[in-house]
């Protein structure tokens, strides 16, 4: 099963420690700082499914971090949660303005705010809520554990199962091997990059169809129905 990741951009230690452990409750890998250049660095390199980004943080503010996530390709799209003291409406207004799909006003409940995060991801990003994936006539029952191809079911071993899930959640992006590596394998810094392409290979016998994820050179692997026939 991939792990949904988080990118929490909060410079109160307490505080951090308090989301980071009900959101690890559910599932989440979390990443920390309570800098914004770094938070900038870090969406890049993670590739957080969700942020929740502090307003006053140390260094640029949490309001140009996520101005400057809505201007760039690669985040443009990035789910974020905004929390601050700021409690008037012209600031909750200016987060919203700015491209924060949430916001939340301190003191709150992180229990609302998991709630909240959960409602985001189903509207952002409906495949990191969904009980059921599908992509060009792939099927993947995720309460289940089951895989289809064009209504017939598919063997896939545990492994390849959390690789065709994470290409699933993901159909179109080109992912490298570190990055799959870091993804799917739980103990990545165990093993070899050339492990991925063994995994693909399997992967791509079981679906019977081979060019389905595609091999983009000197990049990695993307699940990609358009060059099929």
């Amino acid at each position: 099963m991939s792990t949904k990741r988080l990118l929490l951009v909060e410079d109160d230690r307490n505080l951090a420690e308090l989301i980071g452990f009900h959101f690890e409750r559910t599932g989440f890998a979390i990443t920390r700082t309570g800098d914004g250049e770094e938070a900038l660095i870090l969406a890049e390199e993670v590739k957080p499914d969700l942020v929740i980004l502090d307003w006053m943080i140390e260094g640029i503010s949490g309001i140009e971090v996520c101005r400057r996530l809505r201007r760039r390709q690669n985040t443009a799209h990035l789910p974020i949660i905004m929390l601050t003291a700021r409690g008037e409406e012209d600031d909750r207004v200016r987060g919203l303005e700015t491209g924060a799909d949430d916001y939340l006003t301190k003191p709150f409940s992180p229990k609302e705010l998991v709630a909240r995060a959960s409602a985001v991801l189903r509207r952002v990003r409906p495949a990191l809520a969904a009980e059921q994936l599908d992509y060009a006539g792939l099927e993947m029952d995720l309460t289940a554990h089951r895989v289809r191809r064009d209504g017939k079911g598919v063997q896939v071993g545990p492994t390849e199962y959390r690789l065709l899930r994470h290409f699933l959640e993901n159909p179109g992006r080109v992912f490298s091997r570190q990055q799959l590596l870091e993804t799917v394998w739980p103990h990545s810094e165990e093993i070899e990059l050339r492990t991925v392409d063994v995994h693909i290979r399997r992967l791509r016998l079981a679906l019977g169809e081979p060019d389905l994820i595609r091999t983009v050179r000197s990049a990695g692997y993307a699940l990609d129905a358009e060059g099929l026939a």
